[in-house]
């Protein structure tokens, strides 16, 4: 009986200690990742904004399910995994150039945007990439969910496997970028 109550214990002052650690983390973060892509910014955009599509390329994405646009703009809940649903509007669109969404649900844990900019390889260029860079403006409210934010899960762990299925998309393997 001794060892379920030491259990109990050290179980909760592990808890304790996380949610201190994670009161002691800013609630707001900024990164950027990017990645390089051997297509023209239309065929980027294109993948990015074709919301339907998003379980084809997308692993992390069961299903698509569209709602009322907000301003005119499309809105959309991807369903993930445990029937995990996160709301996401579009907030600035600027064809093939620049694409601003953000989390659309205040209740959740965690929010923010993710601003993508689509940069074509310079004129001339020898390269013939289009360059893909992805800045998260992030909030997590929930101190447990900042601690495993920034220590288990990493904060660029949901672009960075964006990134990386875009490139398998179009058939190539991407080197992200930080």
């Amino acid at each position: 009986m001794k060892w379920i109550v030491r259990t109990l214990i050290v179980i909760s002052l592990i808890i304790l200690l996380i949610v201190a650690i994670g009161m002691l983390l800013p609630k707001q973060h900024t990164i950027t990742r990017q990645a390089s892509y051997h297509q023209p910014p239309e065929a980027i955009w294109q993948a990015i904004t074709n919301y339907q599509e998003f379980p084809k390329w997308r692993k992390t994405v069961l299903r698509v399910e569209p709602f009322p646009s907000v301003n005119g703009n499309p809105a959309w809940t991807e369903v993930a995994d445990h029937n995990m649903r996160i709301p996401l509007q579009v907030t600035e669109s600027i064809p093939p150039q620049r694409l601003v969404t953000r989390i659309a649900d205040p209740k959740l844990p965690w929010g923010g945007t993710w601003t993508t900019e689509i940069i074509p390889a310079p004129s001339g260029s020898s390269a013939g990439t289009t360059l893909v860079r992805i800045t998260e403006n992030g909030e997590v409210a929930n101190p447990i969910f900042r601690f495993m934010s920034r220590f288990v899960l990493g904060y660029t762990s949901t672009i960075d496997t964006y990134l990386k299925a875009l490139g398998e998309k179009f058939g190539e393997q991407v080197k992200i970028q930080g």
